[in-house]
């Protein structure tokens, strides 16, 4: 990959590949791709280049179909496969994931979107996360393609946690290098008089992990703040109070604006992200509007997280790694 002669522009081309930063520390507009084609091994290295430096890759008026969309997962990785999915997924493809734009929680559970929003996401910092945090071993890359979506609202916001990580005092980042801290899934969720099925649910698919509190890119050797606030529960060690008021110091570090690009969906639009050096907070701007928004994603299979002493994340209930 070369980058282009124009003072100023941080534009990088590999043959027709094109990568366009869109915001000083993350996400970038690439060009020149045909998603659904057949692509060689140039222009996929220079895409999974692009998803490391960038941690987040945009494609415009793409073509995909569920078929293309596996395909183009599996040139980088092995294609997550879901035991449960919601009913508006293709039967056909189970790397596929689809989410339609109210939350299927409230057909199955007897909530409605606006009521999941007031009980789950109670505070803007709790929306942000990665996919599948929870797990031992959480997804290392989301491939996420919009069919249909609103005429406004609706976007995609994403933070680059290695940005994070070095944008902290050496302090706190010696500090934090040592800790751990437990994720699980159903965190912060206030239960009602009703809520019988939802909290059976809960309790039926338990997923809690140790992971470290900073953990080391696999493949880029970063130092990444791995804190979200959708998983992370308590850091290892810490009083109750000492906890919340370090994670809630870290995710403001994590979320700060100069970390983060937003992303306006148009059908047609991929977004290829880092699962392991980003999180995301998705849109809750669309309940009230009236239109669809129908989003497909596929997760690549990724590896168990690794702390700066070496020490792997630690399982506490669910899944083993590469069981789903």
């Amino acid at each position: 990959m070369t980058t282009d002669s124009r003072a100023g522009t941080g534009r990088e081309h590999t043959g027709t590949v094109e990568v366009r930063p869109a915001a000083g520390h993350i996400g970038a507009d690439v060009t020149g791709v045909d998603l659904a084609g057949d692509l060689d091994e140039g222009t996929v290295a220079a895409i999974r280049q692009a998803v490391l430096r960038w941690k987040v890759v945009f494609f415009r008026g793409q073509r995909l179909d569920h078929a293309a969309h596996v395909a183009l997962a599996r040139r980088f990785g092995e294609p997550v496969v879901l035991p449960r999915r919601g009913s508006a997924s293709p039967a056909d493809f189970p790397e596929i994931e689809t989410t339609a734009d109210r939350l299927e929680l409230g057909g199955r559970y007897g909530m409605d979107h606006d009521e999941w929003l007031r009980r789950r996401r109670h505070t803007v910092l709790r929306g942000w996360h990665c996919d599948h945090g929870a797990r031992v071993d959480p997804p290392a890359a989301t491939i996420l393609r919009a069919e249909t979506v609103p005429p406004y609202g609706g976007d995609t916001t994403w933070a680059n946690l290695a940005a994070a990580y070095a944008g902290l005092s050496a302090p706190v980042r010696e500090f934090a290098d040592r800790l751990r801290a437990e994720h699980r899934l159903g965190v912060g969720y206030q239960p009602r008089p009703g809520d019988d099925a939802y909290v059976r649910h809960l309790l039926d698919h338990q997923t809690a992990t140790e992971h470290p509190l900073v953990r080391v890119h696999p493949e880029t050797g970063e130092r990444i703040l791995f804190v979200n606030g959708y998983y992370v529960e308590q850091i290892t060690g810490l009083s109750r109070p000492e906890s919340r008021a370090v994670l809630e110091m870290l995710l403001e570090q994590a979320t700060r604006p100069e970390y983060t690009v937003r992303l306006r969906w148009e059908p047609g639009t991929v977004a290829f992200w880092d699962n392991r050096a980003a999180i995301h907070l998705a849109p809750a701007d669309t309940a009230h509007l009236g239109h669809p928004r129908i989003m497909h994603r596929v997760m690549l299979a990724g590896d168990v997280p690794v702390g700066v002493d070496g020490t792997p994340s630690l399982p506490l209930t669910g899944p083993a790694p590469g069981r789903w």
